[in-house]
């Protein structure tokens, strides 16, 4: 076993936020590693620009070691199996065992998938990204009609981002499209969506998969071969078994201090958290980056920790597949191809930044 002051588990937005910080300012003192899956990450807002064929794998991944060594941070490459929370041991699936004074989680989510019935269709998630990666490019090699499962941001991006590249597209929402989301982006979604030919099918949750159907409810809604899951958040399996204080859907209760409730000990951000207020996004998750930086250094010194309080809700631009964006913010919307080269700034600065790039 190997026994460090601090493991930072995952390359979410928000660790990597904190290592560019340290790479740029002198980090706290201590033995720090970062536990990931592979040598890099993605950009998960560039995925529906890759799979339309604006982007290249280069343009959306950030290496890993290039920033844990400006940081001073050791790389340990491997997926965890399991955490006890009560002791901070960390298991890899190589077998190591690693031991944190003091955790941080940022490992994001799955996507969850309904129950199967047969292996006729065959489905594909959009998380872990590398796997969606081979999968999709397997299947780009013979088109065929496609459902997609989810109606939020990562569904209607997918749907805009693929529908010229299959012979009919479905897109089926469990609620209405884009919830939550002002009425005027609701609206102009479905524009896009009618002009590329989504049959989009709303308040149609899809409670299983039988052979080459979807069912909802007793219902067959959709006959095919293939189906993209883009919804249905869950949390990470070896959370739940871990010991942390969790909801109902296995991510960490976490308190303003961004620590776990049962145990201050670990940190948790972005997706894998539950802390009111926040949503679950890679946007809102850098704007815990300043809190969690400071409150890493503070507990590695034994300082006092500051709370992170959630600010309102920021603007959003949503890929409309044809180079443009759809902008939402409150009760305002807007779209265009002017909106589309905002988007690709901002997503290329976020890659350029986190490469340590000048």
């Amino acid at each position: 076993m190997t026994d460090y002051d601090l493991l930072l588990v995952g390359a979410g937005p928000a660790h990597l936020g904190v290592l560019r910080r340290w790479a740029l300012i002198e980090r706290p003192a201590g033995r720090i590693a970062l536990v990931a899956s592979a040598e890099h990450t993605w950009h998960v807002g560039m995925l529906p620009g890759l799979v339309g064929g604006r982007y290249s794998p280069d343009d959306c991944q950030i290496g890993l070691r290039d920033l844990c060594l400006a940081a001073k941070v050791e790389l340990i490459v491997a997926p965890v199996a399991a955490l006890d929370a009560a002791t901070r041991q960390l298991t890899l699936e190589d077998g190591r065992v690693l031991q944190g004074n003091w955790l941080s989680l940022n490992v994001g989510d799955r996507v969850a998938c309904p129950p199967r019935e047969g292996e006729a269709m065959d489905v594909l998630a959009v998380k872990p990204v590398d796997h969606f990666i081979t999968g999709w490019q397997a299947w780009q090699r013979d088109p065929q009609p496609l459902a997609i499962l989810g109606g939020g941001v990562a569904g209607v991006e997918m749907a805009l981002a693929l529908a010229d590249q299959v012979p009919q597209l479905a897109l089926f929402c469990g609620e209405p499209l884009l919830a939550g989301h002002c009425a005027g982006l609701r609206m102009r979604a479905w524009g896009h969506l009618r002009m590329r030919r989504v049959q989009v099918r709303e308040h149609c949750p899809i409670s299983r998969i039988a052979g080459d159907c979807l069912i909802s409810g007793e219902t067959s809604v959709w006959s095919g071969g293939r189906l993209l899951l883009a919804s249905g958040a869950q949390a990470l399996p070896w959370i739940a078994t871990s010991g942390l204080s969790c909801d109902g859907d296995g991510f960490v209760h976490t308190a303003p201090t961004l620590q776990s409730h049962s145990h201050p000990q670990v940190f948790a951000v972005g997706d894998c958290a539950n802390l009111p207020g926040v949503r679950k996004s890679g946007l809102y998750s850098m704007r815990q980056v300043p809190v969690l930086a400071a409150n890493l250094a503070a507990a590695l010194r034994g300082g006092a920790l500051r709370d992170y309080k959630a600010r309102g809700q920021r603007p959003l631009l949503l890929a409309s597949g044809d180079g443009g964006a759809l902008l939402g913010w409150r009760q305002w919307s807007a779209g265009g191809q002017l909106y589309g080269r905002c988007k690709d700034y901002f997503d290329r600065a976020f890659v350029k930044r986190h490469r340590l790039e000048r």
